[in-house]
């Protein structure tokens, strides 16, 4: 079941441009961030509303489970798509001025630059996971890769 895992991770990676660049088109065409903003994520509820039907998530009683776990949910939990406004805000107003290799490079150093402090303090649910000198390297390695790309 790793490998499925991991494919989906690289699957989501790989559409990662696509998101920044079709939300960046959008937007461009639009001229109104927030409007372009609500459009991705409406038409994303409704991408998920479908899931959901589809995975048989609706079932009778959903709504009291749900319910009751919420109570026991951290409230920092609850904070995952406000934060994405952030990301998205990000791309629909800068990947095409800085270029899809550049903004998805800048974009994923700095998340892992987060993950490993993430990991190593474990924050927010995550099992704690020492910030090696190798994780280390790799983070310098990954700015060493966005310097790289900015410049040729």
């Amino acid at each position: 079941m790793l490998w499925i895992a991991i494919l989906v991770a690289v699957a989501a990676g790989v559409a990662n441009p696509f998101q920044s660049g079709t939300n960046a088109e959008l937007n461009k065409q639009l001229g109104q961030p927030a409007l372009a903003g609500l459009w991705v994520y409406g038409s994303g509820l409704v991408g998920l509303l479908l899931l959901a039907l589809l995975a048989r998530q609706f079932s009778p009683g959903f709504l009291p489970r749900a319910g009751a776990a919420a109570g026991n949910t951290p409230w920092w939990a609850w904070l995952g798509g406000s934060l994405s406004i952030a990301s998205t805000m990000a791309g629909l107003l800068f990947a095409q001025q800085l270029g899809s290799g550049i903004f998805t490079a800048l974009s994923v150093s700095a998340s892992v630059g987060m993950s490993v402090a993430v990991d190593q303090f474990g924050w927010i649910g995550f099992k704690q996971h020492a910030a090696s000198p190798a994780r280390l390297l790799g983070c310098v390695l990954l700015l060493a890769g966005v310097w790289l790309i900015s410049r040729f």
